[in-house]
């Protein structure tokens, strides 16, 4: 296929990989993923490649990243799909240890990957819970805000935990990041 100007979202044909779609762009290269080989680089000029539907054609350039997260909000939404959430590098392996103020009794050790385990399964139930309040048909514009504001002030409450994530994008975020936005 000579090279395109094919856009994020354009479906193409490789004679190896089969069907695929665009999701991200590079100077000489589509970032495209395909339904049986996953994401892969492919040369714009490659002649194994042809466009089976063109959509959405721009010069604009969007990172893969950008589109994992919309694919990601979507499928949180429908399907209740969570995320793989690294933990930060300086934790790896690391333990947390629960001194009592009273040093006769044994400290309580629990491997931080753990720990940081449940503090993301939390937050996608809060995340869920979230989405269930905003889709209930029962509940009120009013009785929607009211208790989208506690579920806020629980983010903020969890902003403590930031400090275990590898990435600043999976931060718990309160009040004052929601507003910020």
């Amino acid at each position: 296929m000579e090279q395109l100007t094919a856009g994020i979202g354009t479906r193409l044909q490789h004679t190896h990989f089969g069907p695929g779609v665009i999701v991200g762009i590079r100077y000489a290269t589509y970032l495209i993923s395909f339904i049986n080989h996953g994401i892969k680089e492919i040369d714009k000029n490659d002649p194994n490649l042809d466009e089976i539907i063109p959509e959405n054609v721009t010069e604009e350039i969007e990172t893969h990243s950008e589109v994992e997260k919309s694919l990601l909000k979507i499928l949180r939404l429908w399907g209740g799909v969570s995320e793989t959430v690294p933990l930060g590098d300086r934790w790896q392996n690391g333990t947390l240890v629960l001194q009592p103020a009273d040093k006769s009794q044994k400290p309580k050790e629990i491997p931080i990957d753990v720990f940081f385990h449940k503090i993301v399964m939390l937050r996608d139930r809060l995340r869920v819970l979230e989405q269930q309040i905003n889709a209930h048909k029962a509940l009120s514009d009013e009785d929607k805000a009211n208790m989208q504001q506690y579920i806020t002030r629980i983010y903020g409450t969890l902003t403590t935990f930031n400090v275990l994530f590898k990435n600043k994008e999976h931060w718990f975020v309160g009040e004052k990041g929601a507003s910020a936005d």
